[in-house]
């Protein structure tokens, strides 16, 4: 018991004491700790002036590489509309695929972090957002054509049209 004793209280002392890397400000070795950046939020969620600076640089990183390098062909088969940014899924697809960008590409990720993107993102990303059917359907399937236009949603389900109909009965009183 005894030892055992004396080994905690040895390392309490090493814990408490500085590091030697401490001056090479190594993280994990007793460096200064790096504050977190903070964890990125889904446009969607964003408002006001905090969504449109995302919309800002994701438009730009949209523009500068993500077309240039992955547009391809405007077809029938690979719709695109030049304003995208008003469909909001299209624009949820992109930042995510933007964020998995920027995380693949970070050195942490390792060579074979792009690698994964492309895997793992970018080409269902690609596949969902420029599909025949998919939410530019209606927009341009040809450059010489530009077009633009905004699929209706479907309505809320029965469920919720039931609820929001028992809460109107509900409000309503009964003339006596």
């Amino acid at each position: 018991m005894e030892q055992s004793a004396q080994q905690a209280q040895q390392i309490d002392h090493l814990a408490a004491a500085p590091s030697p890397f401490a001056a090479y400000g190594m993280p994990g070795f007793g460096g200064p700790s790096t504050a977190a950046p903070p964890e990125p939020r889904p446009i969607l969620e964003l408002t006001g002036e905090e969504r449109e600076d995302e919309l800002d640089a994701l438009s730009d990183w949209v523009d500068d590489f993500f077309l240039p390098v992955y547009g391809a062909e405007v077809t029938t088969a690979a719709p695109w509309c030049l304003q995208w940014q008003e469909h909001d899924d299209v624009v949820a697809w992109l930042h995510a695929l933007w964020l998995a960008y920027q995380q693949h590409t970070d050195p942490e990720a390792g060579l074979s972090g792009l690698f994964v993107w492309h895997r793992d993102f970018l080409t269902h990303a690609v596949a969902a957002i420029r599909a025949p059917g998919g939410p530019l359907s209606a927009c341009m399937t040809s450059p010489d054509r530009p077009a633009h236009r905004l699929l209706p949603s479907p309505p809320p389900s029965v469920r919720t049209e039931t609820e929001v109909a028992t809460e109107a009965d509900d409000a309503v009183e009964p003339l006596s």
